[in-house]
């Protein structure tokens, strides 16, 4: 990423991630945490909230810091500066990501896991103006082992692999 465009959107999401992590963390206080030899219901999720919460706090500082450095530079030289604003690309990302989560949750059922993390790899990845079709299909199907991996075979939830 270039140092040179503002992202306000790297404040937003660490905001966000802080704010869910915070609560995340707030919640589970509530449960009995354990150890980490005999953990309890609270342990896992306040161990994610908090580190969420510093994930969080890292790119919200990350995009603070970027979003005043441009600042500056806009004030030394206001034509060259391009604001987030100007390279947004209408509705068409919110559409095709939203598109893709919903055709996941969808069809996992009934295309099974490895065709529905693929589909929502390659629809939601269009949304982006310079994605590579061959490198969306290289990360659904990474994802799709991945996924099949950790939650079919690791965990023996019941779900299909592939359709039928």
């Amino acid at each position: 990423m270039s140092e040179s465009t503002v992202h306000p959107r790297d404040f937003s999401a660490g905001g966000l991630f802080a704010v869910t992590g915070l609560m995340t963390s707030i919640v589970a206080s509530q449960y009995p945490t354990g150890t980490a030899m005999r953990m309890g219901a609270g342990y896992f999720p306040q161990l994610l909230g908090l580190l969420l919460l510093v994930l969080g706090g890292f790119v919200l500082l990350r995009g603070a810091v970027r979003h005043f450095r441009q600042r500056a530079r806009v004030r030394q030289s206001p034509n060259t500066a391009t604001t987030w604003w100007s390279k947004c690309r209408g509705a068409r990302p919110l559409f095709l990501i939203g598109t893709g989560v919903m055709a996941f949750a969808g069809l996992l059922g009934n295309i099974g896991l490895a065709a529905a993390t693929l589909l929502l790899v390659v629809v939601s990845g269009s949304a982006h103006h310079e994605s590579r079709f061959p490198e969306l299909l290289m990360l659904g199907v990474g994802l799709a082992i991945f996924g099949a991996s950790v939650f079919i075979w690791g965990l023996g939830l019941p779900l299909p692999l592939l359709p039928g």
